[in-house]
């Protein structure tokens, strides 16, 4: 089974860019690696200079390399398609239309998005042919619901196979005479189907406890504040955060800048530096790069560095 590594965070922090460049790393260091998209900005196929689908795709020029990115809209409707197919094969033409109104409904409400997308997490690391999965995820409030998903749908399911497993019951002892019922537990196709996705899930929450989690900060209060949150709403979830990355620190000016952009830059990181200390006196995790501002978009070589400046060695896991 391949390693998974997430990286998460406040919208507009540059998950992508840091995403990539640990991607880069591991693929350098010879793991055949793959990079996975979530977020709806999509951004990776612009850090990589070429078109991606949600199928994986070799990077060119990188050798162990592959990229995808999944669109949740399309997710969202690829599971409202497939939960109606499965559902129309077990009732009758009569009631198809109308859980065809309720599944509809249904996927507009909060959560419909999230559960989605986790069911195409589970596609992708159970079928991921490499040693390392890295996870480009949604901003953070998105990614924490989707990670709490596994447990809360694996009772929810829990709940469901129960309330059938009564109702087969009552069915059989309403059988007249000898007549076999129409359905017996052994062979329902409603149970094997809920069996079926409490195996998924169950998968799912293994994964994510064996998974790595890096969160993505920029030295600004509003950045810093959601990182303490995420950071304790994944102990609440039982999951570990390995590593924070600090991005986009700004440069210091050489000595001899004495103007008033010389001030501003000295002032700023002055005050990034405090920033820094506080991260580092007060989170659990290690902050494991701290990476400064590029003039330029990051990529190619800038993309290198930004890898180089990372403290998470590609370790290959036995």
């Amino acid at each position: 089974m391949a390693d998974y590594v997430f990286f998460g965070g406040k919208g507009g922090v540059g998950k992508t860019t840091v995403a990539s460049a640990y991607a880069l790393k591991c693929a350098n260091a010879g793991l055949d690696t793959l990079i996975v998209s979530t977020d709806p900005a999509h951004s990776t196929a612009d850090v990589f200079d070429q078109e991606l689908s949600d199928e994986p795709r070799s990077v060119e020029g990188i050798e162990n390399l592959r990229a995808m990115e999944i669109d949740p809209e399309t997710e969202v409707q690829n599971h409202l398609q497939a939960t109606k197919r499965a559902l129309g094969e077990q009732l009758s033409p009569a009631m198809a239309n109308e859980v065809d109104l309720q599944i509809e409904m249904a996927h507009q409400t909060p959560g419909a998005y999230e559960a989605a997308l986790l069911d195409r997490f589970i596609d992708v690391m159970r079928e991921a042919d490499c040693d390392r999965v890295v996870f480009d995820t949604s901003p953070t409030g998105a990614t924490l619901r989707l990670l709490a998903l596994p447990d809360l749908l694996g009772k929810w399911i829990d709940r469901l196979a129960h309330k059938r497993e009564k109702s087969i019951d009552y069915f059989e002892m309403a059988a007249i005479g000898n007549q076999e019922p129409r359905r017996i537990r052994e062979g329902d196709p409603i149970l094997a189907r809920l069996s079926k996705r409490k195996e998924r899930f169950e998968f799912a929450g293994e994964a994510l406890k064996e998974a790595s989690f890096y969160l993505v900060c920029n030295p600004d209060e509003l950045s810093i504040r959601e990182t303490e949150r995420s950071i304790e709403t994944h102990r609440e979830y039982a999951l570990g955060v390995d590593g924070i990355v600090i991005n986009r620190l700004t440069p210091e000016p050489d000595p001899d800048e004495r103007g008033r952009g010389g001030r501003f830059l000295r002032e700023r990181v002055e005050t990034e530096r405090e920033r820094i200390e506080y991260i580092e006196r007060e989170f659990e995790p290690p902050v494991v790069a701290a990476i400064e501002t590029r003039v330029r978009e990051i990529k190619g070589s800038l993309l290198e560095e930004v890898a180089d400046e990372l403290s998470v060695e590609p370790v290959r896991t036995v």
